[in-house]
C-alpha cells in the first residue's frame, strides 16, 4: 500500500458507507501487510510487534480491510485478530511439527494434484489468500510463491491427464491458497476443463473468502459457478464473529443458487476450545445455511504448538454438542493423521459394554446417552443373515446410468 493510501483506523470504519468498500479488488489492494500499516489499526503486544516483524521473508501477513474490522482494537486475545496477527510463538517448532504434516508431498503424481484416497483428488490451484492464517497447514507453499497462480492453465492440463488415465477419480477437490481468490475466466477454465471429464461426478471448492472477503461473492462469480453443477462448496469458519451479516449474505447467495455449503472448522486453543463458543458457532453456521461438516484437530506444521489444544478436549466438545443440540449441527472431529495417513475420526464411546447372550451370536449392548443414562440394545441372531449380500450389479458396482 503507498504511503498517501493508508487507511486509519476511522477509515476502516467509515469506509463501509463507501462504495469501494464493496469492491473485492479494492479490499484486495489494500491488505495490511507490514508492521507500520498494522500499528495504525490496533494497539500491539509486544509479542505481536516481534511476530510481525518475524514473518518477514517467511509467512507473510495479509489482512483485509474487512476483516480487520471485525478486530477489537486493543486486546490482543480477540479470537479474530489471533487467527491473523503474527504472534513471536512461530519462532517455536517442537520436535514434532512437520513441513508437510499431512504428507501430501508424496501423494503428489503431478504438481498440485494429491491423489491420496481412492475415488477422488485435491487440487491445488492457487497459492495465494485473502488472509492468512497463522495456523495455515499449508505455509511451505502459501504467501510466498508465484509460480502456481501464474501457471493455472498448465497445472490444469498436467491434472486432466492424469484423471483421464485413473478412471476411479469421480470427485475433484479444488483447494489452495483460496481458489476464489482467481479471476471468474480462471475459475471457468478449471471447472470447465474438469466438467469435461466424464467420469467427474462431483466438483467442490474449499475457500475461506466468503468469510474473510465476502465481496468477491459477486453476480459475475455466481454466473460462473452455477454452469457446473453438482457443484459443492466447503468453507472454513471458526468463530461465531466470523458470520456477520456480510458473510451470511455471502453464503446465502451461494445456496441460493444451489450449491450446498459445509464448513471446516479447525479446533484452536483460546478461540473456540470451549463448548460454549463451539455450540453457538455451529448454531449461527445452520442459520447460515451451512452444515457443520469437519472440526479438524489443529495440525502439528511447524510453529502452530500454541494453537493446538489436546485430542482429548476435542472429544470433550464433541461430547458437549451431540445431543445438546440438533444433529445437523455436529460436525465429525478428525485427525488428519500426520505423514499422510488422512482423516482419522475420533468420538467419545457410546458404547459402554458388549455381552453375548445366546450360542447363535445374539448380544446385548449397553449404551450411554447424551445425559449418561444407560440403555441396553439386543442385536438379532447372526444365523438370520444370508451370508451372501445380493450386489445391485453382477460387478457389484451401481453407475449413473443405473439410477437414471
Amino acid at each position: 500500500m503507498d504511503s498517501d493510501r493508508r487507511l486509519s483506523f476511522r477509515d476502516v470504519r467509515e469506509a463501509a458507507a463507501k462504495e469501494d468498500w464493496k469492491d473485492w479488488r479494492w479490499q484486495l489492494r489494500n491488505r495490511i501487510t507490514t508492521l507500520e500499516e498494522l500499528e495504525q489499526f490496533l494497539t500491539l503486544h509486544p509479542d505481536e510487534t516481534a511476530g510481525v516483524k518475524m514473518s518477514r521473508g517467511k509467512f507473510a501477513m495479509s489482512i483485509t480491510p474487512y476483516w480487520l474490522s471485525l478486530m477489537d482494537r486493543e486486546d490482543p486475545r480477540c479470537p479474530i485478530r489471533r487467527q491473523v496477527v503474527p504472534h513471536i510463538k512461530e519462532t517455536y517448532t517442537a520436535k514434532y511439527e512437520l513441513v508437510d504434516p499431512c504428507g501430501e508431498e508424496k501423494d503428489m503424481p503431478v504438481p498440485g494434484l494429491v491423489h491420496r484416497y481412492p475415488d477422488r483428488v485435491l487440487f491445488i490451484v492457487t497459492d495465494k489468500c485473502a488472509s492468512y492464517c497463522r495456523f495455515c497447514t499449508r505455509k511451505r507453499i502459501v504467501s510466498d510463491c508465484e509460480e502456481i497462480s501464474i501457471n493455472v492453465e498448465k497445472r490444469v492440463d498436467q491434472a486432466v491427464l492424469y484423471i483421464k488415465k485413473n478412471k476411479q477419480i469421480r470427485d475433484v477437490l479444488i483447494s489452495g491458497g483460496d481458489p476464489l481468490l482467481l479471476s471468474d475466466n480462471k475459475l471457468d477454465y478449471i471447472l470447465g476443463a474438469l466438467r469435461e471429464l466424464p467420469q467427474i461426478e462431483i466438483l467442490r471448492i474449499g475457500t475461506r473468502v466468503p468469510i474473510t472477503l465476502p465481496q468477491r461473492i459477486t453476480d459475475s462469480l455466481l454466473k460462473t459457478l452455477v454452469k457446473y453443477h453438482p457443484l459443492w462448496m466447503s468453507l472454513h469458519v471458526n468463530h461465531p464473529l466470523e458470520l456477520t451479516a456480510d458473510a451470511r449474505e455471502a453464503c446465502g447467495k451461494l445456496a441460493d443458487k444451489g450449491i450446498p455449503l459445509g464448513s471446516q472448522t479447525v479446533l484452536l486453543r483460546g478461540i473456540n476450545d470451549s463448548v460454549e463458543v463451539m455450540k453457538r458457532l455451529v448454531q449461527v453456521l445452520l442459520m447460515a445455511r451451512v452444515r457443520p461438516y469437519y472440526l479438524y484437530q489443529c495440525d502439528p506444521v511447524m510453529g502452530t504448538e500454541h494453537f493446538r489444544t489436546t485430542v482429548s478436549r476435542g472429544v470433550e466438545i464433541m461430547k458437549g454438542l451431540r445431543g445438546w443440540t440438533t444433529g445437523y449441527a455436529v460436525p465429525t472431529f478428525v485427525i488428519d493423521a500426520p505423514g499422510g495417513g488422512g482423516k482419522v475420526p475420533v468420538s467419545y464411546d457410546y458404547v459402554l459394554k458388549s455381552e453375548k447372550m445366546s450360542s447363535e451370536g445374539q448380544k446385548k449392548i449397553t449404551v450411554s446417552n447424551f445425559m449418561g443414562n444407560k440403555f441396553e440394545y439386543i442385536e438379532p441372531s447372526v444365523e438370520i443373515y444370508d451370508k451372501k449380500t445380493p450386489s445391485v450389479k453382477k460387478n457389484g458396482i451401481l453407475t449413473p446410468s443405473d439410477i437414471e
